[in-house]
């Protein structure tokens, strides 16, 4: 085996695998950021009542994106032994417990959508037009599971490719539908955020179809009925081991992030103050494509290593050397965002989502923290969702990641709003220390060496019984 720090092939083989996962991210954020610039033009109200929906589908989104990367741990390394049955066995657990998972928290939140939106804004008025938009688009994270969990499979055995044709096309379908329903075009009723709401719900249909086409099609590798339906109680314990607690990780940290809507959301000029986070919420979105497109393709690239059982000091290596290509990344994207900001974002972007002038204030003070720590966030998502867990120390990933959130981040924010009652710079500062405090708890992890884990060999003879 070649010495990772010395591969010849190891850029190729990273772009490979990064650019086609941040062309697939670039895509589905721009259609994110397509949403809110549409809904925006209706009104600031129609802004922030969708903003505090998605505060909560956005732990839907949350709960998908860890089971997809539980996945993508298993299979990165499987793939790596070609252990295709293994494969098979980590997919149907996958399935069972998203379908579980996922399910249960779509039915609460079209049982109770009311109260679900009073969790996250206090408005009367915010709440009753971002109940429909709630009760619609939830319904589509089922098929939202299914077609992010094999795009997952896909990815993880290096084809990146298929999750990029798969959302170029539903992201195509889901931008005209928005145009078309939401201002009434081309002879469509005009439904407001409601037809949002439905685009999006056509679209996650779509993908289902697109999936089920493919996995007729695709001759890559196959999956085996017996493990993918019977997956054994030894996946499961695998799964309890990795993905579960991946899931926890993202659960919890989403959770915080609708914290953060929640303080808002209660605070004095709450409409305001919601405007402008989810104006930088989209912006974060589409900064940070290719930071997530790096993060990925390090799992990747990490679990292929340790699966093939290259030396670890050399994995060890190329981790540090994706940390820093992330860093600097997170740097350069600061600087264009630096230079945007008084350019267009202020002048030109902001006034498009009619924000009054206290919320363009507050989207502006955003923005510039943002931008500062967006090196630390590129290093931590890097560190976390790339070099961690692909190695196996997912509770190392969870201490880096929570710690500073639940302890730091959200306390001071919250002491800030509602008993300092502090101004704008220094509410931002509470919201965005989050990720200057986790940087050297990454730091102190990579270099423990503690990380760099392997899955168990033989899954197949071991996972026989069924669960």
């Amino acid at each position: 085996m070649p010495s990772a720090n010395r591969d010849p092939g190891f850029y190729q083989r990273l772009s490979a695998l990064a650019l086609p996962i941040i062309l697939q991210n670039l895509i589905s954020t721009s259609l994110g950021f397509a949403d809110t610039f549409m809904v925006g033009l209706l009104s600031s109200d129609a802004l922030s009542a969708v903003a505090a929906a998605n505060a909560l589908l956005f732990l839907l989104q949350t709960a998908i994106f860890g089971l997809t990367s539980g996945l993508s741990v298993l299979v990165s390394q499987y793939w790596g032994r070609q252990d295709l049955r293994a494969i098979s066995r980590c997919l149907g657990v996958v399935l069972y417990a998203g379908g579980s998972v996922v399910g249960l928290c779509v039915l609460l939140l079209l049982l109770f959508p009311h109260g679900a939106m009073a969790l996250v804004t206090n408005d009367s008025l915010l709440i009753q037009i971002g109940v429909g938009y709630l009760r619609i688009t939830a319904g589509g994270y089922l098929c939202s599971l299914l077609s992010a969990v094999y795009v997952s499979l896909e990815r993880s055995t290096g084809n990146p490719k298929l999750g990029t044709i798969i959302l170029s096309i539903s992201v195509a379908l889901n931008t005209a539908l928005n145009y078309c329903l939401i201002f009434g075009k081309l002879g469509f009723p005009a439904w407001g955020i409601t037809g949002a709401a439905a685009a999006t719900l056509i679209a996650r249909v779509s993908e289902v179809c697109m999936v089920l086409f493919f996995i007729c099609k695709q001759r890559r590798f196959p999956l085996y009925p017996a493990e993918l339906f019977r997956p054994g109680l030894f996946t499961l314990r695998l799964f309890l081991r990795y993905s579960l607690l991946i899931l926890f990780n993202e659960f919890m940290w989403a959770l915080g992030q609708s914290v953060f809507t929640s303080i808002l959301g209660h605070a004095s000029a709450s409409a305001d103050f919601l405007a402008a986070f989810a104006v930088i919420s989209s912006i974060d979105k589409l900064a940070m494509v290719a930071c997530y497109g790096l993060a990925d393709a390090a799992a990747i690239l990490l679990g292929h290593w340790l699966g093939q059982g290259a030396e670890k000091e050399n994995i060890y290596r190329l981790g540090c050397r994706l940390l820093r290509i992330a860093a600097l990344l997170g740097a350069l994207l600061g600087a264009v965002l630096g230079i945007l900001l008084p350019v267009l974002l202020r002048p030109v972007l902001f006034p498009l989502f009619h924000l009054s002038a206290y919320a363009a204030s507050a989207a502006s003070w955003m923005c510039l923290f943002y931008l500062l720590q967006l090196p630390c966030r590129s290093f931590n998502n890097a560190a976390i969702t790339g070099v961690f867990r692909s190695g196996g120390d997912i509770h190392g990933a969870i201490a880096v990641d929570l710690i500073p959130l639940w302890l730091v981040a959200i306390p001071l924010t919250a002491l800030f709003v509602f008993v300092i009652q502090a101004p704008l710079p220094v509410i931002c500062l509470g919201i965005y220390c989050e990720n200057v405090c986790k940087m050297p708890l990454g730091i102190l992890r990579l270099r423990s060496r503690k990380w760099l884990r392997t899955l168990p060999a033989n899954l197949t003879k071991q996972g026989d019984s069924a669960i």
